[in-house]
């Protein structure tokens, strides 16, 4: 059984103040809208939030979607993904790792990715790309790599496993930007508003 590791950690060190999860998409809550578009695969998704921000907490009210508080997230995203990856039921095989600051994957790119992992072999990471090629994210671990996954540290996320591992990854394209774009501080954030806004006025 695959679950989604939404991880929704981090400090927002970049906004100025505001929490980049909160911004709003859609008039919803950025981190809420991605906990829906995951739940929208029929997957189990957990949630891994820092201690001390219990508004991501609040804007998750109502969903499926079980909360797991990373107690070192401070320290980095590898203590997100530790967290998340501990408290994964047995019955789990693999996990999606899936950034909460990427307006950009849809309930439709999940959906692709899920697929995949169905059709994949055993042992294979998935790692989403940009229409060019460019890896990012989300990215499906098997079970087998859970191990090294909790061996990692600071603010590395998975990426030295992803090095050791590259043969055995297989690449499953998204459209256009949307396995890239996260959105870090409030110019980006209004710069990418701006884009949609002329997108939707074509």
């Amino acid at each position: 059984m695959l679950a989604i590791l939404l991880l929704a950690a981090g400090r927002s060190s970049r906004m100025n103040g505001k929490d980049k999860l909160l911004e709003p998409v859609n008039d919803t809550p950025l981190l809420r809208m991605m906990a829906l578009r995951a739940q929208i695969n029929n997957v189990p998704v957990f949630a891994v939030l820092p201690p001390d921000r219990p508004e991501r907490e609040k804007a998750l009210t109502g969903l499926d979607v079980q909360t797991v508080v990373a107690q070192n997230a401070h320290e980095g995203m590898a203590h997100s993904l530790i967290a998340g990856i501990a408290a994964l039921p047995s019955a789990i095989d693999a996990a999606m790792i899936l950034p909460a600051d990427m307006p950009e994957i849809t309930a439709d790119d999940i959906a692709t990715m899920v697929a995949a992992h169905k059709n994949a072999a055993s042992n294979s990471i998935l790692r989403a790309t940009a229409h060019d090629a460019t890896p990012g994210h989300p990215v499906i671990f098997p079970r087998a790599y859970f191990d090294e996954l909790s061996l990692l540290s600071g603010d590395e996320g998975a990426r030295s496993v992803l090095a050791n591992h590259k043969t055995r990854i297989t690449f499953v394209p998204l459209p256009d930007h949307h396995a890239l774009t996260d959105l870090d501080t409030p110019d980006e954030w209004a710069e990418w508003r701006a884009r949609q806004h002329q997108g939707s006025l074509r």
